[in-house]
């Protein structure tokens, strides 16, 4: 069965690849799955058949017979369990690929999210420069310490797994405040993740559906 993804009819990252139904669009590219989109405007997100889904409102969902799933990194993780491509063979090593998985998500991700919320909500506030000086001295942190651990190593843990497309994609949210481009290695990092021909394949169709709803 051929599963549905839900994803922005009209996404605010304008076509980036920021929007989180890409990490899932990446996993299937990975794995060789086929899947459909179902778009939805922001007012289809807060209807009762959607929070049905997802409750919080969100994107993306993932539905495959009566499965459903919200929540990016658990849908990763279902579709790396399932198809060979994100997780090793070796126990100890896929379980090294998970933690990736929840560290790229519960570590990295926070400063980074909290950063670009900052600047897109509160850049009129009076202690916004104070406040963002701190949450950039946690993202370089953040960043220092991951950079240190990756070395000039391709991957994370040896082989691409679930846990480097989840830490790509947290990483690229981050490139727009530049402190990215402080840990040469980790640009490089970035670099072989979007390089990949999955990503690609990934990227190009979310981009299609800006495009397309911009020539609309």
């Amino acid at each position: 069965m051929i599963p549905t993804l839900t994803a922005f009819e009209s996404s605010p990252d304008k076509g980036r690849g920021l929007a989180r139904d890409m990490r899932v669009r990446w996993a299937l590219e990975e794995t060789g799955q086929a899947y459909h989109v179902r778009l939805l405007s922001f007012a289809e997100m807060k209807q009762p058949a959607h929070l049905a889904q997802n409750p919080f409102g969100q994107i993306p969902t993932y539905q495959e017979g009566d499965l459903v799933l919200f929540e990016s990194g658990a849908i990763l993780l279902h579709l790396a369990e399932r198809h060979a491509g994100l997780l090793p063979d070796q126990a100890d090593a896929r379980s090294r690929a998970i933690a990736w998985m929840f560290a790229a998500l519960n570590t990295v991700e926070p400063p980074i999210v909290e950063r670009s919320m900052m600047t897109l909500l509160e850049r009129g506030e009076t202690w916004y420069t104070q406040r963002l000086a701190a949450v950039d001295e946690r993202l370089r942190k953040r960043l220092g310490e991951l950079s240190r651990r990756l070395g000039d190593a391709d991957w994370l843990d040896g082989a691409f797994s679930a846990g480097d497309l989840l830490m790509v994609s947290v990483l690229l949210r981050s490139k727009s405040s530049g402190i990215l481009d402080e840990y040469p290695n980790l640009c490089a990092y970035l670099a072989r993740g979007e390089a990949r021909p999955a990503y690609q394949r990934a990227f190009a169709a979310q981009r299609a559906v800006f495009t397309g709803a911009a020539a609309g």
